[in-house]
């Protein structure tokens, strides 16, 4: 039960983050909160099946880059994500890019906040 607790305030975090990010930057989209909600649902799961083999594909490049390749995975994550997500839209490679960097900063700094609390 703990779990999925845990599971579900992930994915409210995760949701808040991107709501927040689609308000801040111009050339990202999102109908509303619920679409928000359907969004980090689906790109947490791509985070947490997919994470582990792109890494693996990516290691050199996350070597030189001094682990720096992870923002392009969860860009490539959240493109992903906006292709099979209506009501929201990423426009532009380098959009793409600064979103997936503020998402990940924006939910771990809740993340963080978060464990202050609890």
């Amino acid at each position: 039960m703990e779990i999925i607790l845990h599971w579900i305030i992930h994915i409210l975090i995760l949701s808040v983050s991107v709501f927040i990010v689609t308000n801040i930057l111009p050339g990202i989209n999102v109908k509303n909160f619920g679409t928000a909600i359907v969004v980090a649902l689906i790109y947490g799961l791509f985070k947490f099946f997919l994470t582990g083999i792109l890494t693996i594909l990516s290691l050199p490049l996350l070597l030189i880059t001094l682990g720096l390749f992870f923002f392009v995975i969860n860009a490539f994550l959240l493109w992903i994500t906006s292709i099979l997500v209506e009501n929201f839209e990423v426009k532009g490679c380098f959009t793409t890019v600064f979103a997936a960097i503020l998402i990940s900063l924006l939910e771990l700094s809740i993340r963080f906040l978060y464990s202050f609390l609890v």
